[in-house]
This record gives structure tokens, sequence and C-alpha cells, in this order.
């Protein structure tokens, strides 16, 4: 950290602790929020004010409020991207996202469910290079993502508790849109067909979602029938890895609720 950095740093923490929020402390000193947040934390943590320290309430636990569709969409982004880790040098656990930084649009919405989701802890964004991890930190993590486990997602089995299934019942396409914003995508495909001795060029839009676990993308076409879009399952040699939505109608709907990252 170079002494530049150093000043604005104390400067921030200044603002910070005289009760600036994030967002206006980053636009009067031209530093990004997440930055921001995440000295705010270190900050914290440094004077034994960690988050979690004062155990806000957990909707699992305690009964307290769980907004459905923010959870909805948040379980699928952890399914796709996120990981729960108990890294020593923090006294509480983290979820983490990792997003894309060409996608500013995916960042502000993580953050944001995450908020939502978890009003009372701290959320942060941490950069790396090409993209940025969301975090939340919370003790309460494994209660809301009890799919959390040792290993990799697609080596062992991924199963929703009724309560989350119920919730990805009552919001499907907030379900979907998390799944696609982790591992899918929307693309332009081409091809060529002569027509009265002409060749001429047609695009068509797809989506395509992409995931080593039998179960997750099991968890994902289950979702896409319950809201009437048509899929199919592409392999890559012996892997059935891409489920592809390419009819007209069903894209069209996708289109709707779902949309291009951005």
């Amino acid at each position: 950290m170079n002494v530049h950095e150093t000043e604005v740093r104390a400067r921030a923490l200044g603002l910070l602790r005289s009760g600036s929020k994030n967002a206006d402390v980053a636009r009067e000193l031209s530093v990004p929020v997440g930055t921001i947040g995440y000295w705010k934390h270190l900050d914290r943590a440094k004077r034994g004010e960690c988050p979690g320290r004062h155990d806000p309430k957990c909707p699992r636990c305690d009964g307290r409020g769980l907004d459905e569709p923010a959870y909805s969409y948040l379980l699928g982004l952890y399914l796709g991207d996120g990981h729960i880790s108990h890294y020593s040098a923090h006294r509480v656990p983290n979820l983490m996202v990792t997003c894309g930084e060409s996608w500013p649009g995916l960042l502000d919405e993580c953050e944001l469910a995450m908020r939502t989701v978890f009003p009372d802890n701290s959320v942060c964004q941490v950069r790396r290079t090409g993209c940025r991890n969301v975090k939340v930190y919370s003790k309460h993590l494994e209660c809301l993502f009890p799919q959390h486990g040792p290993g990799k997602k697609h080596e062992r089995a991924i199963v929703l508790e009724p309560w989350q299934q119920a919730i990805v019942d009552a919001h499907p396409w907030e379900f979907i849109r998390g799944l696609i914003h982790s591992d899918g995508c929307r693309i332009t495909n081409w091809t060529t067909r002569l027509v009265a001795g002409e060749r001429k060029r047609y695009e068509y839009p797809r989506y395509f979602f992409s995931n080593k676990s039998d179960d997750i993308r099991k968890l994902f076409t289950d979702a896409l029938d319950s809201v009437g879009v048509e899929w199919t399952t592409l392999a890559r040699g012996s892997d059935p890895f891409n489920i592809s939505v390419a009819r007209k109608a069903s894209v069209a709907l996708m289109d709707t609720h779902v949309g291009p990252k951005h």
C-alpha cells in the first residue's frame, strides 16, 4: 500500500467512524464503495466490533422475517458460484459469491440480495484480478444454506430442504435468474441457409446453463419445467453438463424474467 492510499484510507476511516455512509465516503474520495466497505469491516474487526458480535437474529433459529424472492435469487447464486468460508482470520464465517467485473449490474444485484437477506450483517465487495468477491458475514449462514459441506458441490449430494423448496416453488424465476447469473449466459447463435439460390445468415438467441452437479442441473430444469420453459441437454463428449434453452417462445419467457447479464 503506497503513502497516498494510506492517507486516503485514514480519511475514509475517519469519515466512517463519524457516522458517514459508505456510499457518501466512496463518492467524496473517489474510491469504489466495495473497497470502503472492506476497509470498514477490517477496522471494525481490529477494534473488536467484528460483524456477528451482537448475534443478529436468524430466520431459521429466531423466526426473523425472510425476504423470499431475494433469498431464492441468492440461493441460485450460491449453488452456482458461491461458497461458505470459515477463514480463521475472521471470527464469523462468510458467504462469498465471485462475480466478473464486466457485469457491474450483477455485482450490484448480488450485493443487494445479500443485504436484503441479511439486513443486520456486514456485506462488502473485495476486488480480485478480473473479478470481485461479494461477501456477507454471519454466524447463521449454514442455517440458510444447509447445502454447505466438505468438498466440491458436484462431488456430493445437493438436496434442498423442504422449506427451501417451498420458497423456490413460490419464486422460481428468481431462482432461475440466480443460477443463470452464476453459471449461465445468454448468447446469439447463427447459421446459414440457402434461400432462392442465395445463402443467407440467420441469428437466434439462446440460453445456456453449465454445471457439473447432476443435482444442481436437476434443480434448474425442474424450475424451468414449473414456469413452462422448454429445454434440452447438450453433452460435450459423454458429459451432459450443459442445459440449453433455444425455442423461440421459451427464449422470450427467459428474456422477460431473466435477461442477459449486464
